[in-house]
Formats: structure tokens, sequence, C-alpha cells
């Protein structure tokens, strides 16, 4: 950990006018929450298949019972952690203006940040396949799948971006503002491999943001977008900047 280099983030940070946070996978790790990809993702114990919309349609059950191991057993106790309360805390004290975030765990809402898009949408929101109706996951009873629509009885699906599914208009739209609207980017915890959330440090960095990445290994952005790489688990190297801050 260099604490030079953090300290010269943190300065970035307390000076700048528009910094916008976009998280990945990274920062949810120390909450329990596995990542999809790299050597402990879920991809490697589990066929992504489930998570195919076409799939989704035409085999609800099958899929409800890998997202409901997947994700309802496990996402509905998980808490956030010192690094989604530190960004809390920098929205708090205006040092954070938003938040882009590729997680659907909503721990970074749990932990108190307001200003959250999501672009892959969140585990806690059903839609119904036939009227769009919207339920809280509480409503739904997991204990018999697929859940259904009490109006409708048509099949309830989470409120997540599937495969060959778009990002949700309103989050994508914003996020893009967001980017453009940033002179401060703080990456935190994702490899930026999945387009288009791949593409918004690029839009950042394109209208002058200076880039500060957050990561346990280089991702494809450290050497083409970064300005500040800072190596390491997003907990630690977030309490650091925090101390910087007088948090």
């Amino acid at each position: 950990m260099d604490l030079n280099e953090i300290e010269k983030a943190a300065e970035l940070i307390r000076n700048a006018r528009y910094v916008v946070a976009f998280t990945g996978a990274g920062i949810s790790v120390d909450s329990g929450i596995p990542p999809f990809r790299g050597d402990n993702g879920l991809w490697n114990t589990h066929h992504p298949i489930f998570l195919e919309i076409d799939f989704f349609h035409k085999k609800p059950l099958q899929s409800w019972i890998k997202i409901k191991e997947i994700f309802y057993d496990n996402l509905g106790t998980a808490q956030p952690n010192i690094a989604h309360e530190i960004l809390a805390k920098m929205e708090q004290r205006s040092f954070v203006e938003s938040i882009i975030t590729q997680n659907i765990d909503h721990l970074h809402q749990k932990a108190g940040s307001k200003c959250v898009y999501e672009l892959h949408g969140n585990y806690k929101q059903l839609v119904c396949t036939e009227c769009n109706t919207e339920y809280d996951v509480s409503f739904a009873n997991l204990d018999f799948l697929p859940p259904t629509c009490y109006i409708c009885k048509g099949i309830l699906k989470p409120d997540i971006v599937f495969f060959n599914e778009p990002i949700p208009h309103f989050a994508k739209t914003r996020s893009f503002a967001e980017a453009k609207k940033a002179d401060v980017m703080l990456i935190i915890g994702t490899e930026a491999e999945v387009l288009p959330a791949a593409d918004i440090p690029v839009v950042a960095k394109k209208n002058g943001a200076k880039i500060i990445e957050i990561n346990i290994k280089q991702s494809q952005l450290t050497n083409t977008v970064t300005d500040i790489f800072l190596k390491g688990k997003a907990t630690e190297i977030l309490i650091k900047i925090g101390e910087f801050l007088h948090l």
C-alpha cells in the first residue's frame, strides 16, 4: 500500500468540483458476496446460462432455482462493509456527488448513500413478465418457485439485467451524464469488462476527468485511462482515503 499515492488521491478528491464513484463487485467482497469473474468468481462454479433472458423465459423454474440459491439465499443477509460506509460518508460531506454501480446487492443504499445509479438493476425488486407490476422481494414467497404475480399470475423476474437484456434507459442515461460532469472519477473494484458499463470511465476521461482506480490487480483501465492506481482491497484503501479526508 503506497501511502503517498493514497494521499495524492485524497487531495484530488478534496480539491475536485464533482467526484463520481464507479463501483463493481470488488467493493462487496468483504460483505461476503463473491464476484462473478476472477479466481473465486461465481462463473467458475456455475454456468451463466441461467441468467440469459431467453433461457429464463423458456425454463423459468430451472432459472429461479439457481437465482434463489446464488442471490436470495445470500444477499438478503449481506451487510455493507466499511468501504460502502466510507463512500456514504463522502457523499454526506460532499466529497462524492453520485455512485454508479454495476452491483445488484443494494449495499450502497443500505450504507446510506442517496444518489446511486444501478446499471444492472437490483435484486430487491421483482417485476412481472406479463403485466410489468413491480414488487419488493419481501412480498414474494420464494419457497414456491417460480414466484408469480398477484394480479395476473404471470411469472416474476428479478429486476436485474440478464444477459442479452438492455441496460435500463434511465440508469444508463444518467450514468453517462454523471461521467461527463465528473472532474474526478473514483473506480472501485471493477475490471470494467462488460459493455456499456466499461465505457463510463472512458467517457469521463475524454471529458477531462482524473481517474483514481482502486483494485486488487491491474485492469484493462489501468494503462489506458487511470491516473492514480491504488493496489489493494477496497476496504483497506478507502479507510486510508477516509483518514486523509478526516471523515
